[in-house]
Formats: C-alpha cells, sequence, structure tokens
C-alpha cells in the first residue's frame, strides 16, 4: 500500500487501524511475526461480524524509525480519517511520543511489555509490567537457584533504565544485590566492555533488558566467551526467533519471563497455535510473546470499541473496566487500563523454550 493509499480516508464500512510494528532496527526481528498475528485477529474479528458492523482494516506504520517521525506517520493517518484506533508492539520510546498526541483522539492498545506507570487516558495496556514479571521470577531464581549477585546489561532508553531501577527494589527483597550495570546504544554490535565487567563484578545472574537483534548478538557473544558457565541470563525480553537466531552456544542457561510461550500447552494456546499455522503454514515466523501481543492487541482494541459502540476516547473510557476478551492467553480482563494476566518463567532448551513455573506463587 503506498503512503497515499495510506492516508485515504477509512471506506465506508470499514474501522481502520493503524498497526505500529517494527519493520527496522534492532526490534524488526519481531515485526513479520507481530503483522502476521495481528493479522490472525482481525479476519477473525471480521468473520464474526466485525466491530459495528465495519470491517477492521489495519494499515502498517513501521515502528522502527525515529520516534518523532512514527507519531508524524501516525498523526497524519488519524487527522486524515484512514485510522480510528491504534495498537502494535513498539518501544517504549515511540510509545513515549505517541501518546500525548493521539491518546485524546483515538484509542491506542499498547502491547509491549514495558516499565510500568503508564496511565495515558485512552491508553491501554496489554503486556507485562515489571512488578507482575521481573519481581517473582528474581525472587525465584534466589530460592531456587541461589542466585546473590546480578549484573544488569541494558539499552540506554527508558525501558531498560526504569526497569532497572526496579531490579534494585526487588534485589534487596529477595537478599541479593545488583553489583553493576552497563547501558548500551541501540544496534549495538561489541559487548566486549560489558563481558570483562560481568565477569570481573563476579555476578551469578545477568539480567538482560535487550532488545532483538542486540540480544542476539549479545547471546552469542556470551556463550562464546563461556560465562553461561559461571552466571545465568534472565531477560523479560527473549522469544522463540531470537533463540533460533542465537544458535545453540547461545542459549546455555538461558531463561525468559512473559505471559505467552509457544511451549505453554494450555487449550487457548493450542488452538492459536492451530489457528495460526492452519492460516499461514509452517514456514510462517513462530508466533511468539511479541508477535501474538499484538493478536491481543487487536482483540482488545476491538472488544474496547464494541463494548463502548464508539471509537470516541471518553465513551470507551466510561465503559473499559467492563470489557473482556478470549484470546490466546485465555480469557482477560482491564484492571485500571492494564490486562491483567498470568506470568510464566521458562528455560531455554537449546532452540525452544521449556516452561518451569507459574509465577503466581512468587507474587505476594
Amino acid at each position: 500500500m503506498t503512503y497515499r493509499e495510506q492516508l485515504a480516508p477509512a471506506a465506508t464500512g470499514t474501522l481502520g487501524v493503524a498497526l505500529v510494528v517494527p519493520r527496522q532496527g534492532p526490534a524488526g526481528i519481531f515485526g513479520p511475526g507481530c503483522e502476521l498475528c495481528a493479522q490472525l485477529a482481525a479476519e477473525e474479528v471480521n468473520a464474526a461480524g466485525g466491530v459495528m458492523g465495519r470491517a477492521l482494516r489495519l494499515v502498517t506504520v513501521d515502528g522502527g524509525a525515529p520516534p518523532h517521525r512514527v507519531a508524524a506517520e501516525v498523526c497524519a493517518l488519524i487527522e486524515a480519517g484512514a485510522v480510528q484506533g491504534v495498537t502494535g508492539w513498539h518501544i517504549s520510546s515511540v510509545r513515549r511520543a505517541l501518546a500525548p498526541l493521539i491518546a485524546h483522539r483515538v484509542p491506542y492498545v499498547y502491547t509491549a511489555l514495558y516499565e510500568g506507570g503508564e496511565n495515558t487516558t485512552g491508553v491501554y495496556l496489554t503486556s507485562e509490567t515489571p512488578g507482575g514479571q521481573l519481581r517473582p521470577a528474581m525472587r525465584l531464581l534466589a530460592a531456587e537457584r541461589r542466585v546473590r549477585r546480578w549484573y544488569v546489561v541494558g539499552n540506554d532508553y527508558v525501558w531498560p533504565r526504569h526497569t532497572a531501577r526496579a531490579a534494585h527494589r526487588y534485589a534487596r527483597e529477595s537478599g541479593t544485590v545488583i553489583c553493576g550495570e552497563s547501558y548500551l546504544p541501540l544496534g549495538t554490535d561489541d559487548f566486549a566492555a560489558p563481558l570483562r565487567a560481568i565477569e570481573r563484578s563476579e555476578a551469578d545472574a545477568v539480567l538482560m533488558l535487550l532488545v532483538g537483534s542486540d540480544a542476539v548478538r549479545f547471546n552469542r557473544a556470551f556463550g562464546a566467551a563461556a560465562l553461561d558457565q559461571r552466571a545465568l541470563r534472565l531477560s523479560t525480553l527473549m522469544d522463540e526467533n531470537m533463540l533460533v537466531a542465537s544458535g545453540v552456544a547461545g542459549t546455555r542457561n538461558l531463561s525468559a519471563t512473559a505471559g505467552f510461550f509457544g511451549a505453554l500447552a494450555t487449550a487457548d494456546t493450542l488452538d492459536f497455535h492451530g489457528r495460526y499455522a492452519g492460516r499461514f503454514g509452517p514456514a510462517a515466523p513462530a508466533p511468539s510473546s511479541l508477535g501474538e501481543s499484538c493478536y491481543e492487541g487487536v482483540l482488545l482494541l476491538a472488544a474496547l470499541i464494541a463494548r463502548a459502540g464508539s471509537w470516541a476516547v471518553p465513551a470507551i473510557e466510561g465503559t473499559a473496566q467492563e470489557v473482556s476478551y478470549e484470546g490466546a492467553r485465555g480469557i482477560l480482563r482491564l484492571t485500571g487500563r492494564h490486562v491483567r494476566q498470568r506470568i510464566y518463567l521458562a528455560e531455554a532448551d537449546g532452540l525452544d523454550f521449556r516452561v518451569t513455573a507459574d509465577l503466581d506463587a512468587w507474587t505476594g
């Protein structure tokens, strides 16, 4: 679709949705899966009659571009009447550029795990935050793996920085310490300095707050330095596609935490996998937690508009707490603009994950 076609007003009988997902940069590895999962959700909503009698029409925006450019493109689509809602997976810097400009105009469902604290009117969030994701994982690893010393490696922007601040609190709660931190620009490919710092720190665990291909390159370097023999890694942003790209030697002693893993064997997850494979075939990207979040985002956006009978933000705000929807993560509801869900811990088993714990028992 050309840019002029994207800016065209939504056709009569359709409801335009800006799907903001990365097509470039470190997070570009997630883009294809995000687009397919969102497409599946839109097709299923449309097959069931659409929203307010209108078919959903996805308009993809490259969320891997600079945040100000993404915000300008989405604003142009809204002003042209081409879209009546926004959703997708993109990093927090993009969300922080978008939310102040669009959230009072159209509903905005943000699907990426993030640092927490977003409470802008008209912004609804489907994914994990540190309190429900990182805190219980750090508690479990302290108790069961005897982790005592953490080292943080993250990209240098709002999500890793704010998450690391929370990690300091969680470390104190679990009787552990954070003994060092390294922050690197998005797109980093040289990890020699942080690897040396990890080794000198005598950390027995590394908290990875790296995005996409940066995390892949770090995993490869970590394995090549044989640091996996002395320290485990925990990531709150790691999916099956990243495991494959990291290679077996880069995934030893690596754990991740998320609300969805392909290895989950719940009825909802298995049903989702069957529909995804049936629609896109075996060569499609794995529908990981990051891609699947876009499936959730489309479903929640459709449910919000349908319940309110309008895409006007004030109307949606008045009925949002009554909204529920059923997706690959089960039946989910909003609480204070955030979706509440189960969170799991998984360990890398070669190029796949093995789910090892439901973290609900560690959230007290």
